[in-house]
């Protein structure tokens, strides 16, 4: 039997392993590490059996006890309907204005607005509803076709220039590069600056104002604050849906750009878009 050595610095055993005259120490695990650590292959043992555990080709082990988190999650969706449902029908049946009178029913449908809000509506509008170049903020009470609730369930219900919804609102602008001069342009989107700002050139203001007022006050009015009923735009407030300036101004007028939201009330079903109007009025609604 070969004589234990015994490390002269340490005083440790050491295991007869030796490299380049370097010897290894023999520091064994603390039993109750070793302990624990078997313990734990038993409980994953009871684990596979009892649980589903091992991915097979099509499927997975079902495990003895018969849990699924997919069932599990199932029963909590299907619990959360059922806690819902009775908000739900009472805000199918009720007006905007029911669900706005009532306070439970008013938080409930702002909840639920919210929630399909980032599903349907966040990607075009932004997560915080802030809109974006063409998408307009939802949060700044200005409002291209009314900020009202029912005027904003309309919106949301048939849409923008949505095909195949008659009851969609539409707005078209011309093209006024087929109308108007280079020069004209010019002018008129410099006396639309000059309502909330300054113009490049203050001599173009009161040629453009003219034009203005031949061309385009039939929709935005003599004062330039817009008409809902149209659907145009208020150029006196410094909110710009399309861009900002007169390059901007000038680009839409010589060749408008119209945007199309979808008509959401097929898809949704009427008491989901209700909860996005009542939703969309808590932002920036105040009408």
């Amino acid at each position: 039997m070969a004589e234990k050595h015994i490390d002269e610095i340490s005083g440790v055993e050491t295991t007869g392993h030796e490299w380049d005259g370097i010897r290894e120490l023999n520091n064994p695990m603390p039993r109750w590490w070793v302990w624990t650590f078997y313990a734990t292959i038993l409980w994953a043992i009871g684990y596979i059996v009892a649980f589903p555990a091992l991915p097979m080709i099509t499927d997975a082990t079902k495990g003895m006890l018969g849990w699924s988190s997919r069932q599990n999650v199932a029963v909590e969706l299907a619990d959360a309907k059922a806690a819902q449902a009775g908000f739900v029908d009472r805000i199918a049946t009720a007006s905007l204005q029911e669900i706005l009178a009532d306070p439970q029913l008013s938080q409930f449908a702002i909840a639920g607005g919210a929630s399909a809000f980032k599903v349907n509506c966040a990607q075009c509008h932004g997560s915080g509803a802030a809109g974006a170049p063409g998408f307009p903020n939802l949060n700044d009470d200005d409002w291209v076709w009314g900020g009202t609730v029912d005027d904003i369930f309309q919106t949301i219900a048939h849409g923008i220039r949505h095909a195949g919804d008659d009851e969609t609102r539409v707005s078209e602008m011309p093209a006024f590069a087929d109308m108007l001069q280079p020069e004209e342009i010019k002018q008129v989107a410099a006396y639309v600056v000059s309502l909330t700002g300054t113009p490049s050139d203050a001599a173009l203001v009161e040629p453009g104002k003219q034009i203005f007022a031949d061309n385009c006050a039939s929709c935005h009015g003599e004062d330039a604050k817009g008409m809902r009923d149209m659907g145009a735009p208020n150029l006196a407030d410094a909110i710009w849906l399309k861009g900002e300036g007169e390059a901007a101004i000038a680009a839409q007028v010589r060749a408008p750009k119209h945007g199309v939201m979808p008509a959401w009330l097929p898809r949704l079903g009427e008491p989901t878009v209700k909860q996005l109007a009542v939703f969309v009025h808590s932002l920036g609604g105040g009408e």
